[in-house]
């Protein structure tokens, strides 16, 4: 047995060198055969690259998903912290707006208690909001104030803020207001710095759209919308809202009044026109001429 291992052993062992030896001169000419600079060489070298190389890729595939894997880790990681991030600002935003609604609330307060008006000749009496019962309106309020308290059918609201609606319907102690956003409510308004005048038309929504206006090239998202005044009902230059742009490319009308927070509206008294109760009431009184008379007709009587 032992004559047998060793017999073994010497036959292997010269095999294994030769092996070795036959790896190693092969490695070496390789090496040699690609330093080589030759266009025949060179040619050779991309036939062996252009046969090997290709059904290697099927060793690439686990390398190439580990590394898509990767990035689209970090890319999710990054659109989380993005998230976040947003999520932050949005917190900051949402405080900011508060902030900015209760610093407004106080300012209209304040105006309030001043006595700060739009116009010297009216006058206005503040009402407290009452749950509503129903009405034929869509969108109205209650106040606790009526006809004695002298309250009168068209005169407007307001909410410190912006207007609010006028009055439809007086009782004896409460009165009911028609919201701008009520499908039966019309106002005509003018839009600042334009001058244009349009119809504001409620459609029960909270940015009712602008009817009516004479040339909308000259009205842009942003401007001013006042009251104009026109037909007496309601008093020029109260604050509505400001103009903006809906999805289909529409103008419509950003209230400035917080309608999902009224408490107290303000009734402002204007004054009616005066009734005509003749034919000739449009023509001013004639002024009898005074006559005085001579110094000879003095002397005569």
């Amino acid at each position: 047995m032992a004559s047998r291992s060793s017999s073994r052993d010497d036959f292997a062992r010269p095999v294994r060198r030769i092996v070795v030896g036959v790896i190693l001169v092969l490695l070496g000419a390789t090496f040699l055969f690609w330093r080589v600079d030759g266009p025949r060489a060179e040619r050779v070298r991309a036939e062996i690259v252009d046969r090997v190389v290709p059904p290697m890729d099927w060793a690439l595939v686990p390398v190439t998903k580990l590394v898509g894997m990767a990035e689209g880790f970090q890319s999710y990681a990054r659109i989380w912290e993005q998230n976040q991030q947003l999520r932050r600002e949005l917190r900051q935003m949402q405080a900011w707006k508060e902030a900015a609604l209760q610093l407004e609330q106080q300012n209209a307060k304040l105006l309030d208690l001043n006595k700060v008006r739009l116009d010297p000749d009216l006058t206005y009496i503040t009402g407290v909001v009452l749950a509503d019962a129903g009405s034929p309106f869509r969108r109205s309020v209650l106040l606790n104030i009526g006809a004695r308290d002298g309250i009168r059918d068209g005169w407007a609201a307001t909410d410190g803020l912006g207007l609010v609606g006028r009055i439809s319907g007086v009782g004896q102690t409460s009165s009911r207001v028609i919201l701008l956003t009520d499908s039966n409510s019309r106002m005509p308004v003018t839009i600042q710095p334009s001058g244009q005048h349009a119809v504001l038309s409620g459609d029960n929504s909270r940015v009712p759209p602008l009817d009516f206006l004479e040339d909308s090239d000259q009205v842009r998202p942003g401007d001013r919308v006042i009251s104009s005044g026109d037909g007496g009902m309601l008093p020029a230059g109260l604050l509505v809202g400001q103009v903006v742009l809906d999805s289909g490319g529409a103008l419509r009308v950003r209230l400035a009044a917080d309608y999902e927070r009224l408490e107290f509206l303000r009734v402002l008294r204007s004054a009616p026109a005066g009734e005509i109760g003749t034919a000739g009431g449009l023509v001013a009184p004639s002024v009898q001429p005074q006559t005085v008379p001579l110094p000879a007709e003095a002397a005569d009587g």
